[in-house]
């Protein structure tokens, strides 16, 4: 059966309106306001600790100087609802391994949510947005090397229990890596990454890693999903359908108007999130030379990146415009009364040829609690039953 994922961002909305170019990097903190901060973590937190009821799992994601995720340390929620909730798995999508300088804290944090929760964690690694460059203080170039060196040391330090073992990288040393605890899933828990390409999904698949899928909606997801089936066939790795995530922006109602109100407020995230100053959007050896000049070729980071959604037929999408018609279109978005979204859905499920887990954004822009609770709790008890006709 199909596991479905209920994702925030935990944006801090109230500083929008004082904002202009730039949502990212730049912005002032006297912006956040503590005690507004306060309520708006605790409420987000009742939202995902509400999830152990309705049998919708949870994740967490974490970006670093911006109003469009106050989440900066994915970890720290993520740890407080390993002891709030009981049942459902957790999945922190993630944590940007290649941008940290210390793999064995990462290790750590792990390990020790995944005790708290009895064995309940996935790890997810994450490159990180080219924004997340400049606050981290790291050279792009080398930003996936330093990712996979991170992400070797992560798992043999998990699974090493006879004591110290000494490290001798490119990008990291350790005389004694010694982790405590071990975490409570052997050989480690389940490592996830989110990926955009073709080339990525390869990579994932060659290493048997669950992929996320993120905004690459009707026309792009398939070739992602086929790569990753391809090169798991070829490595001779059964292909299973729970090694494929689609993330998906869902508006739910009584009526289709409510769904559409729900989903239209959810978008505040996908209008926002690439808002950005231009030197921050395309730092140098960010993205391969041919990939580079193709964006360049079509108007540079910044068109390549607001038009990089489209509709079925093909036809760009500015995802800092774009409505809710457009973005079901796309296949970014399910949204309407039950049944529109479970005909959505299980349309797109066929298109790329099935996967494994439903990253709902359930959550998202000006959605306020009222509005996310029923969302999640109508989408459970309509929606979530009929997921055993999938795959």
């Amino acid at each position: 059966m199909m596991q479905v994922w209920h994702f925030s961002e935990m944006a801090y909305h109230p500083a929008w309106p004082q904002l202009g170019e730039s949502y990212r990097v730049i912005i002032p903190s006297r912006l956040y306001d503590p005690k507004i901060g306060a309520d708006l973590y605790h409420r987000y937190l009742d939202e995902w600790a509400l999830c152990d009821e309705l049998g919708i799992n949870i994740m967490t994601n974490e970006h670093h100087a911006t109003a469009t995720c106050a989440d900066s340390v994915c970890t720290i929620p993520m740890a407080i609802l390993a002891r709030e909730t009981k049942k459902v798995r957790l999945l922190a999508l993630g944590m940007p391994i290649g941008n940290r300088n210390d793999p064995i804290r990462v290790a750590e944090e792990y390990a020790t949510i995944d005790i708290i929760s009895r064995g309940r964690l996935e790890m997810g690694f994450v490159k990180g947005v080219p924004f997340e460059i400049s606050p981290a203080n790291t050279n792009p170039a080398e930003l996936m090397e330093r990712f996979w060196e991170a992400h070797d040391l992560i798992l043999k330090a998990m699974q090493s229990h006879d004591g110290p073992f000494s490290w001798e990288g490119t990008h990291f040393q350790y005389r004694s890596v010694n982790v405590w605890p071990r975490p409570w899933q052997e050989p480690h828990p389940p490592v996830w990454m989110p990926v955009g390409s073709p080339g990525s999904a390869s990579e994932a698949a060659a290493r048997g890693i669950t992929i996320g899928v993120l905004n690459t909606g009707w026309v792009r997801t398939p070739a992602i999903y086929e790569a990753y089936r391809k090169t798991a066939a070829d490595a001779g790795r059964e292909m299973r359908l729970d090694k494929l995530a689609y993330m998906a922006l869902i508006g739910i109602g009584d009526t289709r108007e409510e769904g559409w109100r729900r989903a239209d407020q959810i978008l505040g995230y996908s209008r926002t999130s690439g808002i950005v100053a231009p030197q921050f959007q395309n730092p140098p050896g960010y993205v391969a030379p041919a990939i580079n000049a193709q964006m360049l070729k079509s108007g540079g980071a910044s068109m390549a990146r607001a038009t990089r959604v489209q509709t079925k037929d093909g036809r760009p999408i500015n995802a800092r415009t774009m409505q809710v018609e457009e973005a079901i279109d796309a296949g970014l978005v399910f949204a309407g009364t039950p049944d529109d979204v479970w005909n959505q859905l299980r349309a797109f499920y066929d298109h790329v040829g099935g996967f494994g887990h439903l990253l709902m954004m359930g959550q998202g822009g000006l959605l306020d609690h009222d509005d996310t609770v029923a969302n999640l709790t109508m989408f459970s008890k309509e929606v979530l039953p009929r997921m055993s006709e999938l795959g």
